[in-house]
C-alpha cells in the first residue's frame, strides 16, 4: 500500500457546486480501506450539508507551513464568504485541493451516513487519484493550537 493520506490534524475537503465554493478543515479523518477515505463532519457545517453521494471532491491533508491556511478556511463557513479568496489551489471537475498540501486527493463521495443519536455525518470517499508530497511533513493540531 502506497497511499499514506493522513496524520489526524488538519485535512481540507472542498468542492464547486452550483458557482459555489464549500471547505472546511477536519480533524476527524482517516483511511478506511486501501482506496477509501472517511472523514467526519459536524451537522454545522455548510460543506458537509451541501455533499451527495457521486459528488467529486478535493481532499488535502495540510503541510507544516500550511497553519494559516487551515486557520483561514475554519473562521466562517462556506455560504458566507469566499473561504479560498487568497489561497492557492487547484481545481479539476468540480474538485478543490490547496497547492503544496502534504497530500492532495480527488475523490469520489462513496456514502453520507448520519450517525446513531448525532446529527453528524460520516462520509466515506473513494480515492480517485492523489499525489504524496515526500519533503512536506503533515500539519498536526499541536502546530495549529499550540499549548500555552
Amino acid at each position: 500500500m502506497s497511499l499514506r493520506a493522513f496524520r489526524c490534524g488538519c485535512n481540507v475537503i472542498a468542492y464547486e457546486k452550483d458557482n459555489r465554493k464549500y471547505g472546511m478543515v477536519c480533524a476527524w479523518a482517516t483511511m478506511v480501506d486501501y482506496d477509501h477515505i472517511g472523514m467526519l463532519i459536524g451537522s454545522q457545517s455548510v460543506t458537509g450539508r451541501n455533499l451527495k453521494i457521486g459528488d467529486i471532491v478535493g481532499v488535502s491533508a495540510l503541510a507544516e507551513g500550511q497553519t494559516d491556511i487551515s486557520l483561514k478556511l475554519g473562521e466562517t463557513h462556506s455560504d458566507e464568504c469566499d473561504k479560498f479568496e487568497g489561497i492557492e489551489t487547484i481545481n479539476m471537475n468540480g474538485s478543490i485541493v490547496i497547492k503544496d498540501a502534504k497530500v492532495e486527493m480527488l475523490c469520489e463521495v462513496r456514502k453520507v451516513e448520519k450517525l446513531t443519536g448525532s446529527d453528524d455525518v460520516f462520509v466515506v470517499m473513494q480515492v480517485l487519484s492523489s499525489r504524496h508530497n515526500k519533503r512536506k511533513e503533515f500539519l498536526s493540531l499541536e502546530k495549529v493550537y499550540p499549548e500555552d
